[in-house]
This record gives structure tokens, C-alpha cells and sequence, in this order.
């Protein structure tokens, strides 16, 4: 199966109900709703709009996820980080592993950029096999651009 290696999307989509879990709840009745707008070929990364109403609630990270709030806000507290709010245009970062309490003012919607992280010893592999790709590649070659620095 062949995929497209330019993929365009809207973040106007229509959004699937997707319930939080209940035990995570702390306090009303958040309604959260979400769309996988992409997804990476080999499955470990993905592109997700997601909205939620107002509420306060637990949520457990088993992947990293970047997110960028891009209407609404919340008020973010964890283990060692003081409840702050966040609004249009943050950036927040959370890896695997992560717990947050959530307290959604209102409504929130925000782009979530999502990675399965990598055994430790095989992402060293990655890491060897792109820098011996780098070592060993042809001068005047054409490169591939990237946002992650020239080197």
C-alpha cells in the first residue's frame, strides 16, 4: 500500500467522542473529543486535534505528547510544578511516564503531536546508524532538510 508523502489536514474536523477515563475524573463531567489527523508510516508517531469541556481530571502519559493549546485554557499541577495556567499558543511537553492534573476552564482544544518512545538501547542504535549516515554520505549530495539542526 503506497501513502501519500505530503498528507494535508484541517484542524476544522469533525471530532469523535472520546470519553476520559472515568477513575481519572476529579471533579464534573469533561467531555473530550478527538481526531488522528496523521499518522507516521511506522505507527509510532501521530498528529491529533482534541477538545474537552470544562472539568478536572488525572491523565497518565504512556507516550511523549507535545501540545499546543490553541483555544481555551487550563490550569496544569504535577509532582514538583505549581498549578499554572495555559492559554492560546503554549507549549507544554509532556514525556512518557508523566502524570498531570488537569482543570479545564471552560473548554480547551489543542494539536497534540504524539511519539511512542523507543527502548533506551535502540534509540542509541538510531542515533549510530544516522550519525554513520551523516559520516559516510556523499559530498554535494542532496540532504534532506531538517528542523532539528544541520548536523
Amino acid at each position: 500500500m503506497s501513502r501519500a508523502l505530503i498528507e494535508i489536514g484541517s484542524c476544522n474536523v469533525e471530532l469523535e467522542l472520546r470519553p476520559i477515563e472515568p477513575s481519572w475524573i476529579i471533579e464534573g463531567n469533561p467531555v473530550s473529543r478527538s481526531h488522528i489527523l496523521s499518522t507516521s508510516a511506522d505507527g509510532t508517531a501521530s498528529t491529533i486535534i482534541w477538545q474537552c469541556t470544562e472539568g478536572r481530571f488525572n491523565w497518565y502519559y504512556d507516550i511523549d505528547e507535545t501540545i499546543m493549546i490553541m483555544e481555551g485554557s487550563i490550569v496544569l499541577e504535577s509532582d514538583g510544578m505549581p498549578p499554572k495556567r495555559y492559554g492560546p499558543g503554549d507549549v507544554i511537553f509532556f514525556r512518557d511516564g508523566a502524570h498531570a492534573k488537569w482543570h479545564v476552564e471552560g473548554h480547551v482544544k489543542k494539536i497534540a503531536f504524539c511519539r511512542k518512545t523507543n527502548p533506551v538501547m535502540i534509540g542509541f542504535l538510531i542515533r549510530v546508524v544516522n550519525k554513520l549516515k551523516k559520516i559516510f554520505a556523499l559530498t554535494g549530495e542532496r540532504r534532506p532538510a531538517s528542523l532539528m539542526g544541520a548536523g
